[in-house]
């Protein structure tokens, strides 16, 4: 089994900022992609954010330069660094991780059961 530990959601003013943290474990042989997505009441979920075991990243054109993603690869733990919080990035942040639970085993998805963001004033 696997567990994606999820925290720093949270309600903020706009123009704030928070860290989301998404800590994994469990029967993980590798992790080959972390990332956080969002899903806002009535909207599809949609991609915030991914970082590769390499250190690539890729992100929302609506979030470029205001969201940092970074990954602790010692501990499975990805991070997201939010800045400049608007209302319409309020949403459920959900963590993702793309792993492997044996070396012989196929990448599989796995997601958190998501952290609310609300950025209100």
């Amino acid at each position: 089994q696997v567990q994606l530990a999820e925290s720093g959601g949270g309600l903020v003013q706009p123009g704030g900022s928070l860290r989301l943290s998404c800590a994994a474990s469990g029967s993980i042989f590798s992790i080959n992609a972390m990332g956080w997505y969002r899903q806002a009441p009535g909207k599809q979920r949609e991609l915030v954010a991914t970082i590769i075991t390499g250190g690539g990243t890729n992100y929302a054109d609506s979030v470029k330069g205001r969201c940092t993603i970074s990954r602790d690869n010692g501990k499975n733990t990805v991070y997201l660094q939010m800045n400049g919080l608007k209302p319409e990035d309020t949403a459920v942040y959900y963590c993702q991780i793309v792993f492997r639970k044996y070396s012989y085993t196929y990448p599989t998805n796995y997601w958190g059961q998501g952290t609310q963001v609300t950025v209100s004033s």
